[in-house]
């Protein structure tokens, strides 16, 4: 079996992620990089092809594969364009595949066709201006009235919170505390746009990198939501939170896998194309070091990730010490073979007609946003506590 191409149905999948990626998404990215501007028109053609609801079950409008066709989506679209992969995770796996999972079927049958066609753009809201990674020190609340909840708070960094500089993203899985005072009970809700209460903040601008991904910060001011925008029980969020975590973590190392790639085939086709003292780059140690390490860092990470794919069961949690561990080294190893690539490049790489400047400001992000590095080291380090004999 090839692990990269589980089945026929995998490599058809990769063989149309990639040609979009390199027909479509390429000759965009630098525009809307330097303009930090989300390409609304294009994400929606994603709808099109069924990659917007990869995971969600076709019944309510997806595609329903599996994690290695994440995955694989993933690393072909980031190989063009980061930024607006991410965007692309925001919807497909934080949202999509969370409500698919965790909602119950009112909730999937009214929202996810939306989602999956790119009617819908959604997110989710867990970061808040005070609170990234200590989760449960979250402020915002929701207070039950009856039928209703009364939310309040902000969140922030929010991937699709807006579409442009003043219009809102269309639906959000929004964590918010449901016990006063200050409690650690945490529940999801629905927020869609138009809800009396619910604002767009701020568009965050003048990122180092991710540009063509939108984010904003989010504010809730007495907010009314139905009880029905619930998912799940009331104060259990934490388990659905955790178990999206995971595919959130693998798709993200499928992204660093993307960049690494691109980074490779732009230093390596440099590398023979240029020449110094009567010979090309690559016939030098210093050069032949970075191209050799560089992809044999990658391919170790692409087995990591697709290994951990094939064993990750979408309905359930289970294997966040593998989900961290891929994110941890195929986010760093994304960074350093950028890195290398512009070392490669000289001048050339520190400019953008390459890309590779572009890909190694990208890079970045994926060492701080689903988890940084420290989360990932210290969830690790506790998990193996657990373990007698690693398998």
């Amino acid at each position: 079996m090839d692990l990269m191409n589980p089945t026929p149905d995998h490599a058809d999948l990769r063989d149309l992620a990639r040609r979009f990626a390199e027909s479509e998404l390429a000759p965009q990215a630098s525009e809307y990089d330097k303009a930090e501007r989300f390409n609304l028109a294009l994400f929606r053609k994603l709808g099109e092809l069924g990659l917007l609801g990869i995971t969600v079950p076709e019944r309510f409008g997806g595609t329903g594969l599996d994690a290695s066709a994440a995955v694989i989506v993933h690393e072909e679209l980031a190989a063009a364009d980061p930024g607006f992969t991410l965007s692309y995770l925001a919807h497909a796996m934080l949202f999509a595949n969370n409500l698919a999972v965790n909602g119950n079927d009112e909730q999937r049958l009214r929202i996810l066709p939306g989602a999956c066609s790119g009617a819908l753009i959604g997110g989710m809201c867990m970061s808040e201006p005070g609170a990234g990674t200590d989760v449960v020190g979250m402020r915002t609340t929701a207070v039950r009235r009856g039928d209703h909840y009364i939310l309040n708070g902000a969140k922030m960094w929010i991937t699709n919170g807006c579409v442009s500089d003043t219009e809102l993203g269309d639906v959000f899985l929004v964590y918010a505390k449901t016990e006063e005072p200050a409690g650690k009970a945490i529940s999801s809700f629905l927020v869609e746009k138009g809800m009396p209460g619910f604002a767009l903040g701020q568009r965050i601008k003048d990122k180092l990198g991710m540009r063509a991904s939108a984010t904003a910060e989010l504010v809730f001011e007495d907010c009314v939501l139905p009880a029905a925008n619930r998912i799940g029980d009331d104060g259990r969020a934490v388990l659905c939170m955790m178990r999206n975590l995971e595919i959130e973590r693998l798709t993200l190392a499928a992204m660093s896998l993307g960049i690494a790639r691109r980074c490779i085939e732009i230093m390596n086709q440099y590398a023979s194309d240029r020449k110094a003292f009567g010979s090309p780059l690559r016939d030098f140690g210093q050069v032949q070091r970075h191209i050799a390490e560089s992809y044999a860092e990658y391919m170790a990470g692409r087995a990591y990730v697709y290994a951990t794919a094939a064993n990750l069961d979408l309905n359930k949690s289970g294997n966040r010490m593998d989900s961290d561990g891929v994110k941890l080294y195929c986010a760093a190893m994304a960074k350093n073979v950028a890195d290398r690539a512009i070392q490669v490049l000289g001048g050339y790489g520190y400019v953008g007609e390459y890309h590779v400047e572009r890909l190694w400001r990208d890079a970045k992000l994926l060492e701080i946003g689903g988890g940084t590095n420290e989360a990932h080291q210290k969830n690790i380090t506790r998990d193996l506590m657990t373990v007698a004999r690693i398998r």
